[in-house]
């Protein structure tokens, strides 16, 4: 399966708004945003968002987006050392291709040169999520009990983090 992985821009609005839709229909649990809230939102906000937001998707050769995720730093002078990686998503057409983590190595790339750690939140159950991540380094950290509350039941939230900066016991 051929795809590059680039940052998206506002001309990508559209691409990336039906992506992200999808993520948050398909998949309530793993998002903190909703499908209807986001729906909402117009081109232009989307547009305003993608020029702000580290956004980086896996163009695949037909040029659709097979895969997202998106990149947040930390802007306090007291916290500038942490990055956020959001809204990991690969399509199921794509799942098990590598995509994921190829994303997900990218993004870490990139962060690498401006903070010191990357965190994420991710599902509880999310079993195929927590061992990518483990294997990209993260390591779980806590435990937000009822993070979300989806499709009438809680959903708990495991809080990972990755040093990029070789800290003691931790992969680089």
């Amino acid at each position: 399966m051929s795809y590059s992985i680039r940052r998206l821009g506002r001309q990508d609005a559209a691409a990336y708004r039906a992506i992200r839709l999808e993520a948050l229909r398909d998949h309530p649990e793993a998002f903190l945003s909703d499908a209807a809230g986001f729906a909402e939102k117009s081109l232009a906000d989307i547009e305003a968002m993608l020029a702000t937001l580290t956004v980086f998707g896996a163009e695949l050769a037909d040029g659709t987006l097979g895969g997202i995720n998106a990149y947040l730093r930390n802007d306090g002078p007291k916290e500038r050392h942490r990055g956020w990686m959001l809204q990991v998503y690969v399509r199921p057409g794509q799942r098990g291709s590598g995509m994921a983590r190829a994303l997900c190595e990218h993004l870490l790339a990139h962060a690498r040169g401006e903070v010191l750690q990357v965190h994420l939140g991710v599902w509880s159950e999310n079993r195929a999520a927590i061992a990518l991540y483990e294997k990209l380094g993260f390591e779980i950290y806590g435990t937000e009990p009822r993070y979300l509350f989806v499709n009438n039941r809680f959903c708990d939230e495991h809080l990972m983090v990755r040093f990029l900066d070789g800290a003691p016991g931790v992969n680089q």
